[in-house]
């Protein structure tokens, strides 16, 4: 078994591509996850799909044979030829794969270094993956290290102090553009999910009036009763006429095609400057040149500005990460089934041995029978052996079958696992639909 990464971000990947390659609809996202694991070389699979990156997280059989499927099937889903996508991504295998994994769980491969979103969409792209059956006890593992080495990073270093986020960014640099005050302005936000609302607090934080756009009119009210203030909710047909009356907006949705048109945009005598923090994009670029957008990888350069301080953070957390994939594979070699049978084996002929050579000097058993005893003893412990091998074989590629592994060597004090590991590998989401 190895692990595999495909990964496309800001660093490789531009964004005209990227939001080819984005899934925002879930339909779609299993239907490429199911294709996926059809394939005999790939064993399980989650996507992970943001505004900086979409990365293709699997276990699998054959490294060379799945890269070669998946770049096929991704071919076959974004309409670029399989020869493009493989110049443009980063491919990871084996260490190296979950080398990236944990270092993009722990925000240093972002656009923002050390922002904090990324845990939250790593855990919701695990448990859609899980729950339409494409991954299992192989990435659940992966992932629940990866969700722990995150935390030991964000606990262990600054990196996260003062947490960015390209929302943050978006109103940074809004902030920058009209002389570090914002004090009384209108913006528009479209979108109600979680980086529109980020948007919408930092703004309301600045003393911007806030109005809120979007298609479930609900959602949008209950983002103003959260937000408080002056925001206010406009129903998504207003958009049109409000686009072309105020300064500032900022979008985030979900939806696979532009939300403003160009030929929504009207000419005005001010300047406008909208930030579209979508992918795909929500904004289409318009004829005129009062009308300034600023798409995700036009904020980089503010995100520059933040780099010196994370970069000394950065070297910390990439020790921890290091030890952490070291930490893992050490962890896997002690789950296989073969070694743990194999020493209880040894275990149950050692002692029964030094019984019977006690029973012999004791005078108990004389020692011509000592070969007979022997003999006897080992085909009882064989048998008494027999169906706890079975069922531990069985259970070998079940989700339970860590636990279970680890249960009987604390039991057996096989190693020096410790009854904390129990379960180490899975992540909350599931621990929480067990208690349930």
């Amino acid at each position: 078994m190895h692990y595999l990464t495909i990964s496309f971000t800001h660093k490789n990947t531009d964004i005209s591509i990227r939001e080819k390659l984005a899934f925002n609809d879930e339909e779609k996202l299993k239907d490429f996850c199911k294709k996926l694991i059809v394939n005999k070389n790939i064993n399980e699979v989650i996507v992970l799909s943001t505004c900086n990156r979409v990365e293709i997280i699997s276990s699998v059989k054959s490294c060379t044979d799945a890269i070669e499927n998946i770049f096929k099937d991704l071919s076959t889903y974004t309409g670029f030829s399989k020869e493009e996508l493989e110049g443009r991504a980063d491919t990871y295998e084996d260490t190296g794969a979950i080398h990236h994994l944990f270092a993009v769980a722990s925000s240093l491969d972002s656009l923002v270094i050390g922002e904090t979103q990324i845990v939250g969409q790593i855990k919701d792209a695990f448990r859609f993956s899980y729950e339409i059956g494409c991954c299992g006890q192989k990435l659940a593992r992966a992932m629940h290290y990866a969700f722990r080495c995150a935390a030991v990073v964000r606990n262990s270093t600054d990196i996260s102090k003062n947490p960015v986020s390209i929302s943050s960014v978006a109103v940074s640099k809004a902030k920058e553009i009209f002389g570090g005050n914002l004090g009384g302005y209108s913006a528009l936000i479209v979108g109600a999910g979680e980086m529109s609302s980020l948007a919408a607090k930092h703004l309301a934080n600045a003393g911007v009036n806030i109005i809120i756009f979007n298609r479930n009119i609900q959602k949008a009210k209950n983002l103003a009763s959260e937000i408080g203030g002056t925001a206010k909710v406009e129903p998504f047909s207003n958009l049109k006429e409000y686009i072309n009356k105020f300064r500032l907006l900022f979008s985030a949705t979900t939806s696979a095609v532009p939300i403003i048109t160009k030929d929504m945009v009207k000419k005005t005598d001010f300047d406008r400057h909208w930030f579209d923090m979508a992918v795909p994009r929500d904004i289409q670029e318009c004829e005129f040149d009062n009308v300034n957008i600023y798409a995700v990888d036009d904020l980089e350069s503010i995100v520059s500005s933040n780099m010196a301080f994370r970069q000394e953070q950065a070297k910390i957390a990439y020790s921890i990460i290091g030890k952490f994939t070291m930490e893992f594979y050490k962890w896997l070699q002690t789950l296989s089934v073969d070694p743990i049978i194999k020493q209880i084996r040894e275990i149950a002929k050692e002692c029964s041995l030094k019984e019977i050579e006690r029973a012999i000097k004791k005078g108990y058993l004389p020692k011509e029978h000592q070969a007979q005893v022997t003999k006897i003893v080992h085909q009882a412990f064989n048998t008494f052996l027999h169906k706890p091998t079975k069922n531990l074989k069985k259970i070998a590629e079940s989700p339970e079958a860590d636990t279970v592994v680890q249960s009987i060597q604390y039991f057996f004090d096989l190693n020096s696992t410790e009854a904390k590991h129990m379960n180490r590998y899975k992540c909350e989401y599931q621990i929480e639909k067990d208690l349930k």
